[in-house]
């Protein structure tokens, strides 16, 4: 089992090797917008789940799972050739939606803001308690 400092170093290599094959050197116009978020690694180091996001609509996340499913085996010889590993982590993709629920939750912040605004038109133009 490796100690946490091992492993965030191990997190942030797979990270920026992984970003740097897809955004350089995969010629797949599916893997444009495309960010890898975080990236956790196994207390044993031999799985590696990157959680990823897409800019887009669901079609566009298709596409992007695709296209990673696709291009495991290349981005996970990649990342092995920059770690001083005996041997080299698993790549597992995961979705990441915390974006979008993020999207989500300040849409709804901002619709009941507005209702606020309707009910009560004063409430902006009084001074906040401290």
């Amino acid at each position: 089992m490796a100690n946490d400092r091992t492993k965030a170093r191990l997190c942030a290599r797979i990270q920026e090797r992984a970003a740097y094959c897809l955004q350089f050197e995969l010629n797949d116009p599916r893997s444009t917008f495309l960010t890898i978020t975080r990236v956790e690694i196994s207390d044993d180091l031999s799985i590696a789940t990157l959680h990823w996001s897409v800019l887009g609509d669901a079609a566009e996340r298709t596409k992007a799972t695709h296209m990673l499913e696709h291009a495991n085996g290349f981005i996970q010889r990649q990342v092995g050739s920059v770690l001083a590993m005996r041997r080299t982590p698993r790549l597992r993709w995961m979705y990441d939606d915390s974006l979008q629920q993020a999207a989500d939750l300040d849409a709804l912040i901002r619709k009941a803001r507005e209702h606020d605004r309707e009910v009560n038109p004063d409430l902006d133009s009084k001074p906040e308690a401290e």
